[in-house]
């Protein structure tokens, strides 16, 4: 079983920048892909980033590329997604994900996740 605990969200003024971080409980932490996902209000779930259990591969979202990082670090069990320069649309309930396949970009192809982490980003 695998357990996910988001943490890092907060509120933030534009252009400003965000860590989160997805401690993730288990012995399979360094061969699980990981994703991002986000819901802001009245909207679908969308991607955001993933990143393979290596950490050689990685995706982004057209509108967070250039802006976000995903990073993992496999001796911790955490994976992390640096956000800057940060717009209000940004704002959301952040999701990290856990795959025992390869990463996408659909929810579906995620075996776990956590209960999020809230951003807000103040105009």
């Amino acid at each position: 079983q695998v357990q996910l605990v988001e943490s890092g969200g907060g509120l933030v003024q534009a252009g400003g920048s965000l860590r989160l971080s997805c401690a993730v409980s288990g012995r399979t932490f360094s061969s699980v892909a990981m994703g991002w996902f986000r819901q802001a209000p009245g909207k679908e779930r969308e991607f955001v980033a993933a990143i393979s259990w290596s950490g050689s591969h990685t995706d982004y979202a057209d509108s967070v590329k250039g802006r976000f990082t995903i990073s993992r670090d496999n001796a911790k069990n955490t994976v992390y997604l640096q956000m800057n320069s940060l717009k209000p649309e940004d704002t959301a309930l952040y999701y990290c994900l856990a795959a025992h396949g390869s990463y996408g970009r659909s929810w579906f192809g995620y075996d776990y996740w956590g209960q999020g982490t809230q951003v807000t980003v103040s105009s």
